[in-house]
């Protein structure tokens, strides 16, 4: 059960709460509100894509406090609005308390977050004057920014019509800097005045403000001491006509987000993110969890937009859905849904992008071509990892694997937890109970296994440990308000944190993974970067202070998001350079994580409990986070907190071989659940949901690939594949895997015997397994899912690549021969694409990959197999490796009445002479399709080839 009283609700948040009063107040002026911002019109200038200018903000009626404003068109189509202000920009401003933190808003969230996608545009002012000035920018300028002067906003429009508006309801709040004036001693002893008065350059505001927490703010018996006092951004950004918002994870919530200011079934507190160790973490909540990505996208119907909120600090998101008509005699008829949100933050510049479409892919593509694609893993890390708190001996680790061959149960990765440190002291060994490291990692290897250990960033404060010492000697711990080594409470008790936001830690960090100074470690081994948000057990809020300091003097409370990433990185960083001669891609999970952090590689949702509601919530997670951009992530299969039953285990493993990152995880206090202790018929039945996810390998290694190159989803929602069936934009229980056409609605609910899984579209949809037909559009469909049936269909039109020997690893897999199933369209037509590499190395940047693409034209009845790759200094080298690796079988699912006679077809590659290959055809029958089969067409996987089906 989460203890709700470590974690403040948004009235207990200083900033929070006098951001919400302040929307009160504009709501309870109605239209006589008028926002106090106003751009001063002779500063605009409009220059190389920007428009820059002054924004105004009026205190009593005068313009006090100057906040220089740059609007910036970029060539992706997307824009980008920032906020500074003119005083704490310039350092012209005094801390309290002696501090030494910087005074500028923090402005290096960009370094972190942003890789690429900043080049300006040619933009065309149509219009400028007094009232405003409107750009057109974007494809063919039909976009258009619309800037009005006073008071400040920006309605952006695509084709003549609003899609993104800002400020439109008045609710740009900047925080500025001000004087604390200190209550006169005698004046507080005689208790004249309970709350000191702020001033300001002008005077003080008429709109009455909350002061309480301005100066400083105790929680959880720990006082923020605010150096540079209160310094928050708000904004409102409206979505005219749109009702479904989606991401801004990590929330327990429905994908679909919900309405935060009260009403049935609607949260009454704001989306909160603000990374944090939520212990047993509760359901359909708005309450903040581990990571945060604080973009957003609108939909609806054929349209898509998005905004991007740059701002590692804490940030809230309240969001209200209004009807408007446009014809007040209508009776509703014909009446849009607004969709306006507030965003708010703690510290930090306004840095927002807006992304116009217009469809769900084009605004992905926008955000992660500024933020980076989805690493592409190691096969191994999309295959299964075996995980406990914890494996306790060398020994145990050994018997777990031999016991997972002995069932003939597949697996790649096990994984170390803390108890295998000396003491919880990283990089080291408990010499008691993992007494031949080396040995363990090299029986692992025998089957081209891997070995996960856990490295967290805070390190034991202990005498002796070189680690800590030299964390200490070269100053590379994160410091405390004084600007002296932090210490806190973490698993190893006293603790300090490496901070990895100065490039010295990350350099030593670096070092420490090295096979000399990471004795017992190999290629094989690889990290899990835990409580890195960061969790420190006597912080408040079970996190650091936010006026600890950061390399460069800046505050814990302007980097708080960014802090896991930051480890993350370093990490990664340190895994590249740990084999120089021929590095390998790292894998690294994090719990903790940023925009951004999908470079880096996989997350995991966290600590949840094993019971059928975590169950459920976990696709509507992991989808929140692919439609943000972080493909790479799942939930611990089976529940960490919790002993699952053996029903629930077996769902759960059927559900996990469908999340994108797969793994199965456990406390220390949990019975031991491996899936061969689960017994018959169970240990079965997860075999074979094990096995199905190395089947279709192929296409889920396709499917990361085309996250790492276009930014697309790994799991993508109903909303994101059919834009256009309003019906569908809610379904969050269900999902396709890329663009593979497979469709899976997991059994989420005890004792269910089926599933009604929801179709968007006319096609033919067909059952995996069986090939069942199921059509009718815009309907829910009964599918029986008995416990060893896990409900997945194919949509028709696609070729799905898959693998079907069973092995004992997806390395041992790596030449295997490849399937193609062809499952036909209404029109007789499919199309499918695989992407094949050595599956470790960076040598498919130099073209050591193969990238083929299959289409099954009706007309003509053949089935093509074209290059998609270019080629590179590599791509020879490998080509020549998997000369040997051959199509060994075709299955078309729809086959048509005519083949019925067919016995062959011809098949044949390059240059070479066709030959007759043998076709088997199978007639539908009780509802299930017709289908064909070709055996050995004798086809290498790289080349170009034919097959005729005439």
């Amino acid at each position: 059960m989460v203890k709700h009283e470590n974690f403040k609700t948004c009235e207990q948040s200083g900033f929070c709460r006098r951001n919400r009063a302040y929307a009160d107040t504009a709501a309870s002026h109605g239209s006589s509100w008028s926002s106090p911002y106003t751009i001063k019109a002779d500063t605009l200038q409009v220059q190389d894509g920007q428009v820059k200018g002054t924004i105004l903000k009026s205190i009593d009626g005068k313009d006090a406090v100057q906040l220089p404003l740059t609007i910036t068109f970029l060539q992706s189509g997307s824009v980008r609005v920032t906020i500074d202000e003119a005083k704490r920009q310039t350092g012209d401003i005094e801390l309290r308390h002696g501090s030494q933190a910087r005074k500028e808003r923090y402005n290096e969230a960009e370094k972190w977050t942003v890789i690429g996608g900043l080049s300006t545009a040619e933009i065309e002012v149509s219009s400028q004057d007094s009232v405003g000035t409107t750009v057109k920018f974007g494809p063919e300028k039909k976009y258009e920014a619309v800037i009005w002067n006073s008071p400040f906003s920006v309605d952006f429009k695509r084709n003549g019509e609003s899609h993104i508006r800002l400020n439109s309801q008045g609710l740009l709040n900047v925080e500025h800097w001000r004087q604390k004036i200190e209550k006169d001693q005698k004046e507080a002893e005689a208790g004249k005045q309970s709350e000191p008065e702020p001033s300001t350059e002008a005077s003080v505001p008429s709109l009455a403000e909350d002061e309480s927490t301005w100066w400083e703010e105790t929680f959880g018996g720990n006082t923020d001491s605010k150096p540079k006092g209160p310094e928050s951004i708000g904004l409102d950004i409206t979505f005219p006509g749109y009702r479904h918002v989606f991401g801004i994870p990590e929330h327990t919530g429905p994908l679909s987000l919900k309405e935060t200011r009260g009403g049935d079934e609607n949260y009454d507190q704001p989306y909160r993110m603000y990374n944090s160790d939520v212990f047993e973490y509760e359901m359909d909540s708005p309450m903040t969890l581990y990571g945060s990505i604080p973009f957003m996208q609108a939909h609806r119907k054929d349209s898509t937009v998005g905004v991007f909120w740059l701002n590692a600090a804490e940030t809230w998101v309240d969001i209200v859905k209004s009807k408007v008509s446009t014809n007040p005699l209508s009776l509703g008829i014909g009446a849009r849904t607004d969709t306006k949100t507030h965003w708010f933050s703690e510290s930090g510049l306004l840095d927002l992008f807006i992304f116009l479409g217009p469809s769900s892919k084009d605004v992905m593509q926008a955000y992660t071509g500024l933020t980076g694609y989805s690493q592409l893993p190691q096969q191994f890390a999309i295959a299964y990892h075996q995980c406990r708190w914890n494996y306790v001996t060398d020994e145990d680790v050994k018997d777990v694997d031999r016991k997972f061959d002995k069932y003939n149960i597949p697996y790649d990765v096990i994984w170390l937890d803390i108890e295998y440190t000396d003491g919880k002291k990283y990089f080291t060994w408990d010499s008691h109970t993992f007494t031949d490291p080396t040995g363990m990692g090299k029986q692992l290897a025998g089957h081209e296994r891997k070995l996960v250990a856990i490295i967290d960033p805070h390190i034991k404060n202990e005498g002796g440990y070189s680690i800590v010492d030299e964390l200490k000697s070269k100053s590379l711990a994160v410091n405390n308000k004084d600007n002296n080594i932090y210490e806190g409470w973490c698993w190893p008790g006293s603790s300090h944190w490496v901070d990895c936001f100065n490039p010295a830690a990350v350099k030593w960090w670096q070092g420490l993974f090295s096979y000399s100074a990471f004795t017992g470690t190999a290629s094989n081994t690889f990290i899990w970067n835990d409580m890195n948000e960061p969790s420190v057990f006597n912080g408040p809020e079970t996190t650091m202070p936010k006026d600890n300091l950061h390399h460069g003097n800046w505050e814990h409370r302007d980097v708080h998001n960014l802090n896991g990433m930051t480890f993350h990185n370093a990490t990664y960083n340190a895994l590249v350079h740990r084999d120089p001669k021929s590095p390998k891609r790292p894998f690294v999970l994090t719990r903790s994580y940023f925009a951004g952090s999908q470079r880096l590689g996989a997350a995991w949702t966290g600590d949840n409990q094993a019971n059928w509601e975590h169950l459920a919530a976990s696709i509507p997670m992991i989808l929140a986070n692919n439609v943000a951009g972080y493909g790479f992530i799942g939930a611990d299969v089976g529940g960490f907190f919790g002993n699952p039953s053996k029903e629930l285990l077996t769902r759960w493993y059927q559900a996990g071989a469908f999340y994108p990152f797969f793994r199965g995880h456990a406390h220390i206090d949990t019975r031991r659940r491996e899936p061969y202790l689960a017994g018959e018929p169970y240990t079965q039945i997860i075999t074979q949901a094990l096995r199905l996810r190395y089947q279709l390998l192929p296409a889920w290694y396709t499917t990361f690939h085309e996250a790492s190159t276009e930014g697309t989803p790994i799991a993508r929602p109903n909303f994101y594949v059919h834009p256009s069936d309003e019906k569908g934009f809610a379904v969050d229980d269900q999902f396709y895997l890329g663009s593979t056409g497979l469709l899976t609605k997991p059994v989420t609910s005890e004792g269910a015997l089926s599933v009604d899984i929801y179709i968007s579209d006319d096609e033919k949809y067909y059952d995996y397994f069986d090939y069942t037909v199921v059509s009718g559009k815009g309907k829910s469909h009964t599918l029986a899912a008995p416990l060893e049936k896990i409900p997945l269909l194919m949509q028709g039109g696609h070729v799905i690549p898959r693998k079907d020997r069973p092995r004992k690893s997806s390395g041992l897999m790596k030449f295997d021969p490849f399937t193609l199933v062809v499952v036909l369209d209404n029109v007789g037509g499919a199309e499918g694409t695989l992407y094949v590499d050595d599956g470790e190395s960076f040598e498919y940047q130099d073209g050591g990959f193969i990238h083929r693409k299959f289409v099954f034209d009706g007309p003509s009845q053949k089935l093509v197999s074209t290059n998609l790759g270019t080629s590179g200094k590599k791509t020879k080298d490998y080509l020549k490796s998997m000369a040997k690796v051959r199509v060994e079988k075709v299955v078309l699912v729809g086959a048509p009445t005519s083949w019925q006679s067919k016995t062959q077809v011809l098949a044949s590659e390059g240059a070479k002479t066709s030959r007759k290959v043998a076709l088997s055809w199978h007639a539908a029958q009780g509802g299930k399709a017709a289908w064909a089969v070709v055996r050995d067409p004798g086809l290498a996987i790289g080349s170009d080839w034919e097959i005729d089906f005439a």
